[in-house]
C-alpha cells in the first residue's frame, strides 16, 4: 500500500483519476495497525476502480490538519478531487466494503 506525503498529497489525491481512500494513520495507534491487512487485500481487489493509500497524521500536520482529522484510523474518500465520505474507527472488510459502495 502506499504511502503519502504533506509534499505530494495534491499529486498523489487530489489528483487521482481513481476514487481514493486515504487512510489518516499513527504507527502507534492499535487499530491502525488491525487494519493493514484488510486495507492491502481492499487495495488488491479494488485495485482498478479505488486507490489505497495511508498518510501518517504525526510525519504529515499540515495534510492531517487541513483535513481536521482528529482520531485514527480515519479514512476519507476522495473523488475528483473533494472529500466525499468520512469514516472513523476500525472496522471489518465486509463492513468498509459496505460503506464504500457508494463512492466506488
Amino acid at each position: 500500500m502506499a504511502e503519502v506525503t504533506d509534499a505530494d498529497f495534491a499529486a498523489e489525491v487530489i489528483g487521482a483519476e481513481l476514487p481514493v481512500l486515504v487512510e489518516f494513520t499513527a504507527d502507534w495507534c492499535p487499530p491502525c495497525r488491525q487494519m493493514a491487512p484488510v486495507l492491502s487485500a481492499l487495495a488488491e481487489e479494488e485495485g482498478d476502480r479505488l486507490r489505497v493509500v495511508q498518510l501518517n497524521v504525526d510525519r504529515n500536520p499540515t495534510t492531517t490538519n487541513a483535513y481536521k482529522v482528529l482520531s485514527m484510523p480515519t479514512f476519507m474518500v476522495f473523488r475528483d478531487g473533494e472529500p466525499v465520505k468520512s469514516m472513523v474507527g476500525s472496522r471489518p472488510k465486509r463492513r468498509l466494503l459496505e460503506e464504500l459502495s457508494d463512492v466506488i
